[in-house]
């Protein structure tokens, strides 16, 4: 990794209309639509009354693969999810233009051979008036470049789960070819899609996107904190403690303790913690 040229890196503003098409394309990569007999999913995939679901502010104005550029010498094959959170000042509309505006907030520097911990923050605003509709702030652990220098000595304590017995727990199930229908809504790395490249990676195949994960736990939050209403969700936060392969089953352990709630996921079939230290703050 390049440090210098990674700190002067400066990012457009990109923009981004809210079709319908990508609303209803995004909750579909997210596995809404599994309950067919329920009718408060299809305010997220039917144009009659249509919600953007929102955890979509994670990929609207995506970056696409900025982190591929040459120049900033990064290990991008060995590039890792860890950390993503969210806050929700106004939910998305559909067919709203949206702009977004990033920055690489800091680089923490684990040593060598033990990979570096990159921080960015998106604002995300409507177009014309500037108003400020979210913040998005993505953590990536990127494996192949410790030792090279960084801006930080010490990284954020993530949020504290309770120690007692879960509340509830909210299972889901994860499509197959879910990776390949997310993708379609902005990340097309391929570590998601082609199996060589994954392997080469680490993986015994294709990983589900981490932000495909956290909208699986963003669904079991709505489902069981908020009656399925969106505008209730305010913020949501969440560490990537595994990856995710698709085909498997969550199972989103949840804490309530008034508007604040915590949370966890694991794989079923596999019994492994792929998700933690989750808080959201509900209305």
């Amino acid at each position: 990794m390049n440090l210098e040229k990674l700190l002067q890196l400066k990012f457009p503003e990109l923009e981004h209309t809210a079709t319908p098409r990508d609303a209803m394309l995004y909750a579909l990569g997210i596995g809404v639509g599994d309950r067919p007999e329920e009718a408060d999913d299809l305010q997220f995939v039917y144009e009659k009354g249509l919600k953007i679901f929102p955890s979509q502010v994670n990929v609207i104005c995506h970056p696409g693969g900025w982190i591929m550029n040459p120049e900033l010498e990064v290990n991008w094959v060995k590039l890792l999810h860890g950390e993503q959170a969210f806050e929700i000042l106004k939910l998305l509309e559909p067919g709203k233009t949206y702009v977004g505006r990033y920055k690489i907030t800091g680089v923490l520097d684990k040593g060598p051979g033990k990979g570096s911990l990159l921080f960015m923050r998106k604002e995300l605003r409507e177009k014309g008036d500037d108003t400020l509709v979210s913040t998005v702030d993505s953590t990536y652990f990127l494996r192949g470049d410790g030792g090279s220098g960084g801006t930080l000595d010490v990284a954020p304590a993530p949020h504290a789960l309770p120690e007692r017995t879960p509340d509830t727990s909210v299972t889901i199930s994860i499509l197959p070819r879910a990776a390949l229908i997310y993708r379609l809504s902005g990340d097309y790395n391929p570590i998601h899609a082609d199996p060589a490249l994954a392997r080469k990676a680490g993986f015994e195949r294709p990983i589900l996107h981490g932000l495909c994960s956290l909208g699986v736990a963003t669904r079991a939050i709505l489902q069981e904190c908020c009656g399925n209403q969106p505008e209730r969700l305010r913020s949501l936060q969440l560490r990537f403690s595994s990856p995710v392969y698709p085909g498997e089953t969550l199972l989103t352990d949840i804490w309530r303790d008034g508007q604040t709630v915590s949370f966890r996921a694991r794989v079923a079939e596999r019994d492994v913690l792929v998700l933690n230290n989750g808080r959201a703050v509900i209305n």
